[in-house]
């Protein structure tokens, strides 16, 4: 029929026929097209995809994922509890939503000591617990022990264990006499990889040997037992690196200085609670909360929780929302259909799919953030040739982390280039330079990759993870021309795995739930040391003056080529007594690089165009004390006006 209407069309135009009939039929289907395109014109896109009319009141409904398990600020590890804790309680700090910088929340100000191991917070009069009682230092005191007596229980433990006193292998108090604790590791030895932050297992602590015996145990000692009877000896009590000094002096002290301390106590868990917290241990959550935030808890229903600013609120005065609505959505579907309806304003915590996105990435309402995240390749640094440095920077620089995220990623994450996403550390260190990794290699004796064995990269069985593991083979292949054997395994096997040693590089992703240096590369490298040797002090006496000068410290080899430093001749004094302890940075981390880091997660929110000082950060973390909603807001006319 098409064809007939166009011979016709042809023969009434008087064009050729016959063998130019064909070219005539394109010429004519292309201005038809043409027709048909300008009359078709695609709608011009809205810029926001969803506009409703703002609300009448200072009232925000956030959808921030599914209805909370718990209230407790020790046990908040992600949203939606730690959006619902942030709101309604204070910390001694808090962080600013743009800049992730520590400001005064409780404390109003602070400062440090002992070169950055012991830190004073002084605490402002005017706080409040919203029942009208005064926050005290003592109130501090009390949250964080109880926060070390949770132990597992408890959110994110790593966070606390530079305090002293509050590393699980303290809580004991059965530890041999004289046998070193390294917070970082506690009651676990040093397997030589990063880990995530090991801890004893309950019900597998170990026993003391003094203990007393059995009530049940039938049998008496006497005087040729072989086994004298032991007396069980009372436990010293613990003491903690944090004191209240007055009301309003809280002093902490650290095993190791960290500059970000003030940055770091901001995070949800040392949010101090009200009396001894059992009211948390219900399994319902509890709306009767005594809290010393800028929003007291008023409702929790199954339509969600209900905040309303709290009139006992030091800084009351400069919060403009009057209530906070967390409406729960179980699924992202869910929650788009309610932001688009109206029904909420502020969609974040939604794992949205590749598709979704994709559809709302034009939208000016639609915010994508990067996330306080990190995916990486671990090295088994035990293992040649992964021992030298060489070959680990020319392994880490031959991936172009930029062709990663953009193809095996959908573009959906960031390169990363460094350690940590919110670092001050912007330079790219570990850019794609495949003639500097084939420079590295060669020196490193492995020309062209002759000699180089197979990598065992291990990695989950997810699909994503084995798509860009193979990516990176191909790179390795391409750029180096060395062999990669990918090993799947089970989630479950993957810890067992890293602690048998058995692999070359493994796949890793943490979260990093705050913005303190020290904490978080602890969290992926596994230590936040850096061991600084002295050299020996050599004596020598003239005529009436003795001189301590330093002794020349001994040519060793390349300890990236031996996987270790050697050992001093005899006659020196030995290294440990040389040592000075000092915390790890993120240049220092790239400098040893004992992983790779591959890309940073990211985050996805919805933002009504009305709500004004609702900041997106890595961390997820916006300060509902800044937020505000234009209620007179109307959308841009065509001509630009309001």
């Amino acid at each position: 029929m098409m064809l007939r209407t166009l011979r016709n069309f042809v023969k009434a135009v008087g064009l050729p026929s016959g063998r130019s009939f064909s070219r005539s039929v394109i010429v004519v289907f292309s201005a038809l097209l043409l027709a048909s395109c300008s009359e078709l014109e695609r709608p011009r896109v809205e810029p926001f995809y969803a506009v409703t009319v703002p609300p009448p009141k200072q009232e925000l409904r956030w959808s921030n994922g599914k209805t909370p398990k718990s209230l407790d600020p020790a046990r908040a590890a992600a949203a939606p509890e730690t959006d619902i804790v942030r709101a309604a309680y204070e910390g001694l700090t808090e962080l600013d939503g743009k800049s992730l910088r520590e400001i005064p929340g409780v404390a109003e100000k602070w400062e440090s000591g002992d070169e950055m191991r012991t830190w004073i917070f002084h605490l402002r009069k005017d706080a409040r617990w919203s029942n009208g009682e005064r926050v005290t230092a003592g109130d501090f005191v009390r949250s964080w022990k109880r926060l070390s007596d949770l132990r597992e229980k408890a959110a994110n433990i790593h966070l606390f264990q530079n305090i002293i006193g509050m590393r699980l292998s303290d809580a004991s108090n059965e530890k041999p006499s004289g046998e070193p604790n390294d917070f970082l590791h506690p009651s676990q030895p040093d397997t030589g990889s990063p880990t995530d932050i090991p801890h004893p297992e309950p019900g597998n602590l170990p026993k003391s040997q003094l203990a007393a015996p059995s009530a049940t145990d039938t049998k008496k000692p006497t005087e040729t037992s072989a086994e004298p009877r032991k007396e069980k000896i009372p436990a010293a009590p613990r003491k903690f690196g944090f004191e209240a000094v007055d009301d309003l002096t809280l002093k902490v002290s650290l095993e190791l200085p960290d500059k970000d301390f003030p940055k770091l106590v901001s995070n949800p868990i040392f949010r101090p609670i009200y009396g001894d917290g059992s009211n948390f241990e219900n399994s319902r959550l509890d709306p009767v909360l005594v809290t010393n935030g800028a929003f007291r808890i008023t409702k929790i229903g199954d339509d969600g929780i209900t905040l309303e600013r709290s009139d006992n609120y030091w800084d009351r005065k400069s919060v403009a929302l009057e209530r906070v609505r967390f409406v729960p959505a179980n699924t992202a579907e869910a929650a788009l259909d309610a932001y688009k309806k109206g029904d909420v304003d502020v969609v974040t915590n939604a794992a949205f799919e590749p598709l979704a996105l994709k559809l709302l990435t034009p939208y000016e309402d639609f915010r994508r953030t990067t996330h306080s995240a990190l995916n990486f390749y671990e090295f088994n640094t035990a293992n040649e040739p992964f021992s030298d440095r060489r070959v680990r920077e020319a392994l880490a620089i031959s991936i172009d982390r930029a062709k990663l995220t953009d193809g095996d990623l959908e573009g959906m994450n960031q390169p990363a280039y460094s350690f940590l996403p919110l670092g001050e550390l912007r330079n790219e260190t570990l850019a794609h330079d495949v003639e500097k990794a084939k420079q590295l290699l060669d020196r490193a004796g492995y020309q062209g990759g002759a000699g180089f064995p197979p990598i065992r990269l291990v990695i989950n069985r997810n699909d994503t993870q084995q798509r860009v593991a193979r990516s990176v083979a191909r790179m390795w292949k391409q750029n180096l021309n060395l062999d990669t054997v990918i090993v799947v395994k089970e989630t479950s096997e993957i810890n067992e795995i890293r602690k048998s040693g058995e692999f070359d590089a493994i796949r890793r992703g943490v979260v990093l739930p705050t913005n303190d240096e020290l904490v978080n590369l602890e969290s992926v490298l596994g230590s936040a040391k850096k061991i600084i040797e002295r050299p020996a002090l050599e004596t020598k006496t003239g005529d009436d003056t003795t001189i301590l000068i330093e002794k020349p410290r001994p040519v060793l080899k390349d300890e990236s080529a031996k996987g270790g430093p050697l050992a001093p001749p005899a006659d020196e004094s030995p290294i440990e007594n040389r040592e000075t302890v000092l915390t790890l940075t993120e240049e220092d981390a790239i400098f040893e690089l004992k992983a790779i880091p591959l890309y940073f997660p990211a985050s996805y929110s919805l933002v009504k165009p009305y709500i004004h000082g609702f900041e997106i950060n890595g961390l997820d973390a916006p300060s509902l004390k800044e937020v505000s909603i234009d209620n007179n807001w109307q959308p841009k006319s065509d001509r630009g006006d309001r």
